[in-house]
């Protein structure tokens, strides 16, 4: 199925372009351009107030699912990753690591670095879909200063037509906010599919 993802801002990982969209064919990006001279057709249209940008990449994975603890809301201990309790076993991990997953999606992630010991914890990346950056990461290179400083070191990788349709989309002002966390992300989309979307 077709959808159109359209942006007040996208950034391509190379480029801005205003009131830009991003043209999905099931997992796959067929078109990037200005949304006036992209083929709506059948499509379906996502309209997205923000910026819409390549999914990020966390570097630390490994140690924000193996050494740090996401708890299960119904534990009443808040969201935010705390100290693993003493004891914990693989059901609990592997749980704890779905949490964080899912947390990391609500943040526009797409991509996680590191090398994942417990079982529990790769079988739960695994199932993600997340993805493995697969070598160095892309530096988009040719923007403006703050684009740069923001993104060079989040990024997973470039949309390129062809190429996976792994992205994120955060509200209005984010760019120069991506790299202090301060960034409301509105939604995540990983081989096509919003994985998460802000209520």
């Amino acid at each position: 199925m077709l959808t159109l993802h359209r942006a007040g801002l996208l950034f391509t990982g190379t480029a801005l372009i205003e009131d830009g969209a991003v043209l999905v064919d099931g997992a796959t990006v067929t078109a990037i351009g200005p949304a006036a001279e992209l083929p709506g057709g059948p499509a379906r249209v996502r309209e997205w107030p923000g910026v819409l940008v390549p999914g990020l990449l966390n570097r630390h994975g490994a140690w924000l699912l193996e050494h740090a603890y996401h708890p299960d809301p119904r534990e009443g201990l808040g969201e935010r990753p705390l100290a693993p309790p003493a004891g914990l076993g693989d059901e609990q991990w592997g749980g704890s690591a779905r949490r964080g997953l899912q947390r990391l999606l609500g943040h526009g992630v797409t991509a996680l670095a590191g090398t994942f010991a417990r079982a529990a914890v790769r079988t739960a990346v695994g199932r993600s879909g997340l993805r493995r950056p697969p070598g160095g990461d892309p530096s988009p290179g040719g923007l403006d200063p703050l684009a740069e400083r923001a993104l060079t070191a989040a990024l997973h990788r470039p949309l390129v037509v062809g190429g996976a349709a792994d992205f994120a989309v955060f509200a209005a002002g984010a760019v120069e906010e991506l790299d202090g966390g301060g960034a409301v992300c509105l939604g995540t989309v990983l081989d096509g599919r919003l994985l998460y979307r802000r209520r």
